[in-house]
């Protein structure tokens, strides 16, 4: 897909992931952009910036999909690979910048992996 413009929507869009140090959800940005673009646009411009590695996504607890800043990534590959935790009272997403080895697979290539821990988080403790 690729980014061939910057428009205003776009902008926007990159304005909410400088306001935030943490994960957000689809869902959360559809309710907090619902004023200044649809939902359709949400995804559209979501798909772009995943696919021109500046934010990179995973699956939250109940299957919601998330999306956080990528840190080094380019088009053709996300370099970020990491775990992330989730608190289960607050529901607050954070990148963990540990490392999580993936085990060889006999007869198998792993492309990816994803890894959520849930728990407290230190506002919730």
């Amino acid at each position: 897909m690729g980014i061939l413009r910057k428009t205003q929507s776009l902008a926007v869009m990159l304005a909410e992931f400088d306001k935030s140090s943490h994960a957000i959800s689809a869902i959360d940005l559809i309710r907090r952009l619902s004023n200044k673009l649809n939902k359709t646009t949400v995804y559209r411009i979501l798909d772009k910036l995943e696919d021109d590695g500046l934010l990179h996504s995973f699956l939250g607890k109940n299957g919601i999909k998330w999306y956080a800043k990528c840190n080094g990534c380019s088009k053709t590959a996300h370099t970020d690979v990491h775990p992330h935790f989730q608190c289960v009272d607050c529901g607050q997403v954070d990148c963990l910048a540990i490392q999580i080895p993936i085990p060889e697979l006999p007869n198998r290539t792993a492309l990816m992996s994803s890894v959520l821990i849930q728990g407290k988080c230190q506002n919730c403790l």
